[in-house]
């Protein structure tokens, strides 16, 4: 398999968060109209259309290993289907603007995993940066408080899912990683995507045969479209890219597009940014920076 340059790796990286940052935002209104599980069931089906030719095997790829094929699994399992529904759920309890402040702990998340369970060296000023994410994430939550007893309980269940799917975003992309030495980026898309279809079917099924397709809006169908598109096939496959060259502690750098990505388009449909969510904003960026900085200039990739 021939390697990206590290510039078009980085291009890759960055395009693919910032694309995961839009699409958090607009599964909020998604989710006003489609159930949860039917949402992820008809996002994975257009993406196995889109991706049919992808499944087979290129000429010169090994045969997928008992381990690769276990790694496929628990990579579709925890970054497809597990964080489809932890996102989706949180960010219709909440808003994307909270999504955009607690996805801004992914870097440190990442940088954790890969000292884990990958082995990568991981700077000193990681273990600040957790503190500051968590802070954020804390602040974020607080500026909730105020709010009636429901409303307030289920923004609490909704941030606790997202920090639920920052870690399955970090397992992601630890696992990637060890996926991209020995499957090509376009295969391990379509293989994770089929997983996550498959497991989303049963319940989205059911789902379908009792929802009323006819009262979509065109336009609707049109969002859905790009956020499958977006979702499931070029994400994944820009974000597996650039895995192939970067080390995956580093990678985490640019999931900083994510959260801005998330935050702007959540501001742009209408969602006002209090000033207590702007300081939680502030301080999760901050801890992005503290993350990433140490590894910028040494033991990349």
């Amino acid at each position: 398999m021939t390697l990206p340059s590290r510039p078009v790796a980085y291009l890759c990286l960055g395009l693919s968060m910032a694309l995961v940052g839009s699409y958090v935002a607009l599964s909020k209104p998604l989710a006003a109209i489609f159930p949860v599980m039917l949402l992820a069931w008809l996002r994975f089906g257009i993406g196995v259309v889109a991706m049919l030719g992808w499944l087979k095997r290129p000429t010169g790829e090994a045969p997928l290993s008992g381990q690769t094929k276990v790694l496929l699994f628990f990579e579709s399992f925890f970054g497809n289907f597990l964080f489809t529904l932890c996102m989706i759920s949180g960010v219709a309890m909440t808003s994307a603007v909270t999504a955009g402040v607690t996805m801004a702990a992914i870097p440190a998340a990442v940088a954790v995993m890969s000292w884990l369970f990958l082995r990568e060296v991981v700077g000193l000023r990681t273990w600040g940066a957790i503190v500051l994410a968590v802070l954020g994430i804390s602040l974020n939550a607080l500026s909730k408080s105020g709010s009636a007893s429901t409303e307030g309980s289920q923004a609490v269940l909704g941030q606790l899912l997202l920090v639920a799917a920052v870690l399955c975003e970090a397992a992601y992309a630890v696992i990637g990683k060890k996926l991209t030495a020995s499957v090509s980026p376009k295969r391990i898309t379509a293989l994770i995507n089929l997983w996550g279809f498959a497991l989303s079917t049963p319940m989205g099924l059911y789902l379908a045969l009792q929802f009323d397709f006819a009262q979509v809006a065109l336009p609707s169908w049109g969002l859905l479209l790009f956020y499958a598109l977006a979702a499931c096939v070029w994400t994944v496959w820009l974000w597996m890219t650039g895995l192939r060259v970067i080390a995956a502690s580093q990678a985490g750098i640019f999931t900083v597009l994510l959260p801005i990505s998330a935050a702007l388009v959540g501001m742009a449909l209408g969602e006002r940014i209090s000033g207590m969510q702007f300081l939680a904003f502030g301080i999760a960026l901050a801890s992005v920076l503290i993350a990433t900085w140490p590894e910028s200039r040494k033991n990349i990739g």
